[in-house]
């Protein structure tokens, strides 16, 4: 039978899939060439490719840069994809994970630290194999590859890892195989040194059923203690099937990760969901999400919220959709009718202000003539309850607030033709721009006050002075033990980087839910990525999200491109003339290759 590939999507599905999962399944970008810029050993100077820190942000992730061909650019090095979390009980233990490409392909890495997030230590997870009884009946299955990571502890000291592993089949091997599947790894006793092995299966598909794409898992403990679900381990997913549907799902797992639940339905049916694509309706009406993301209150309770695009629209011009969430209270066996968080509006199309040929991806434009950031980008939300008061709090970005809305000249032009979102003024300096905003509950979920306001009159978290005309995304948020919520993001409000494409990374906070304080995170603005460049050196793919992590303190963790990237110097190496090492540009006179690292900070949360 012929697995589910990128081909059979349909257009709704292919916006939807995830960054990670798209790159690795998708047509490669263009080869890039080294330009000698520097020459020199792999220990020339304190830009040598081994692990350093920029001013107070600490690089997590431990490994010196591998020497990949540069045609290979970033295959063989990059960090992206991040997610933290501290040990509640213990708020010195630390565990960040992220997709890691050392190795030469994705795969799940991760770090641990003891002392604070100010030293860390890499950690190797058991991918290799797993049981191959679900998988044709052999001893083993073997995977290739693997990635979008998250990680969570629970109240007796256990820290669990969730990872998807899959094979890329014909096309790119001559191994048929086109198996997929989420496993969960469980650190006991160590703090993340070691995990055990082999994973537990939390969903897996053989290559013998064409029907099923898995993508974008997430992962929560309810690590509340007196809670009726306390320790135990949820994971959602979306499914991308052959109808042209993309339902989320939820599996659950009450004995530490041995074993996990049949999985249910999360996203069924609403009269908020009256566009079905055309697409099957087997579990209901909202049959295109993605971007879950679970969390738990102290009462047990489960939250999911996800990202929704079956809403009805005004006119040919709006292209807004909505995030969802749905409530269970049976520690994951039924779920909610979906209640309306927030309406938002996506990310710009990038082929239509960024040029290039990446067609359906959305991605975040500088302003201005600069064609450089084209990563693929998307809005999606983050929730976590309040720890003071019971409020179920839910960020997320989106690309008209008050601050970018029709007075200013950015104005929704509906949909350019793969689908992605259309507006005036995207490159105009002051029009358009990105914004974290909030949505708040106060009744367990019931309704939220987005539910009836305008996303151009919600609460901005990204509320500094100098982020009214400029880009915020890719927001993560989490609460303090004593009730600060602390929410992390990329933010162009710094130096030239709305106008250059570089970036920078803030953290707000606030203990009323309603004034947030702003604090630049990152030491010094970060350049455009270039991992994983197109024609022009451009990085496409720069990961999907980033996390935070809080307990006394926040811990934020993003992907970082300070770091220079190496290559072997060009016409070395050879008979007679001994390798040497070169910093290079990413294209024919393309810009400056650099990494893609994963850093950390220790914060206070900012108030106001």
């Amino acid at each position: 039978a012929k697995g589910l590939t990128y081909s059979d999507l349909s257009k709704i599905q292919k916006r939807l899939l995830s960054g990670f999962l798209s790159s690795e399944i998708s047509s490669a970008s263009g080869a890039a060439h080294a330009n000698a810029l520097a020459h020199g050993t792999y220990f020339p100077s304190s830009d040598n490719g081994c692990p350093q820190n920029q001013g107070d942000n600490v690089k997590v992730n431990q490994n010196c840069l591998n020497i990949s061909d540069t045609s290979l650019q970033g295959r063989g090095q990059a960090q992206n994809e991040t997610a933290i979390a501290v040990d509640p009980s213990h708020p010195d233990r630390l565990i960040a994970t992220y997709n890691d490409y050392r190795r030469g392909d994705g795969n799940c890495g991760g770090s641990f630290s003891r002392d604070g997030g100010r030293n860390w230590t890499d950690t190797t997870i058991p991918t290799g194999f797993t049981n191959g009884a679900p998988f044709g009946g052999v001893a083993r299955q073997y995977w290739q590859a693997g990635g979008d990571t998250s990680v969570a502890w629970d109240t007796q000291g256990n820290a669990y890892f969730s990872c998807q592993v899959f094979m890329r089949g014909p096309g790119t091997t001559n191994n048929p195989d086109l198996s997929s599947a989420f496993y969960i790894f469980r650190s006991t006793g160590n703090g993340g040194a070691s995990w055990n092995f082999p994973g537990r299966l939390v969903f897996g598909t053989y290559t013998q059923n064409p029907a099923v794409l898995n993508d974008k898992q997430y992962m929560t403990v309810d690590n509340h203690v007196g809670s009726p679900f306390q320790d135990r381990i949820y994971v959602t997913w979306t499914i991308f099937a052959a109808d042209g549907s993309a339902y989320i799902y939820e599996a659950h797992s009450s004995d530490y990760g041995e074993t996990f639940s049949t999985p249910v339905v999360v996203s069924t049916t609403s009269s908020l969901c009256v566009n079905t694509f055309g697409a099957g309706t087997p579990h209901g009406t909202c049959n295109e999400n993605q971007d879950s993301d679970p969390f738990t209150g102290p009462d047990g309770a489960l939250y999911v919220a996800y990202s929704n695009f079956n809403n009805a629209l005004s006119g040919p011009n709006d292209n807004h959709n909505q995030f969802l969430l749905s409530k269970s209270t049976d520690g994951g066996n039924t779920f909610s009718a979906p209640v309306l968080v927030a309406n938002f509006n996506d990310l710009p199309d990038c082929a239509t202000y960024q040029g290039g040929q990446d067609l359906g991806r959305a991605c975040v434009p500088e302003k201005g003539s600069s064609q450089t950031s084209v990563f693929r980008a998307g809005n999606y939300s983050s929730g976590a309850v309040d720890p003071a008061n019971g409020s179920v709090v839910v960020t997320f970005g989106s690309y008209i607030n008050k601050d970018s809305n029709a007075s200013n000249g950015c104005v929704p032009t509906g949909f350019a033709a793969d689908g992605n979102n259309a507006y005036t003024g995207v490159k105009t300096v002051g029009a358009c721009n990105n914004k974290i905003l909030e949505s708040i509950s106060t009744n367990g979920g019931t309704n939220f006050n987005g539910t009836v306001t305008d996303p151009t009159t919600l609460t901005v978290v990204s509320s500094a002075k100098g982020q009214a005309t400029t880009d915020q995304w890719w927001q993560w948020e989490a609460f303090t033990s004593d009730g600060k919520l602390a929410v992390s993001y990329y933010d162009r409000q710094y130096g030239t980087d709305e106008t250059t494409g570089s970036m920078d990374f803030s953290l707000s906070g606030s203990r009323t839910l309603q004034n947030f304080g702003v604090r630049r995170v990152t030491s010094s603005s970060m350049p455009v990525p270039t991992e994983f460049p197109d024609a022009q050196g451009n990085s496409l793919f720069f990961g999907d999200y980033t996390g935070i992590s809080a307990v006394n303190n926040a811990h934020p963790v993003w992907m970082d491109t300070r770091s220079p990237d190496l290559a072997l110097c060009p016409g070395t190496g050879v008979t007679g003339v001994p390798p040497k090492v070169c910093t290079f540009t990413s294209a024919p006179n393309g810009p400056v290759a650099n990494d893609q690292d994963v850093f950390t900070s220790s914060e206070d949360v900012p108030s106001n």
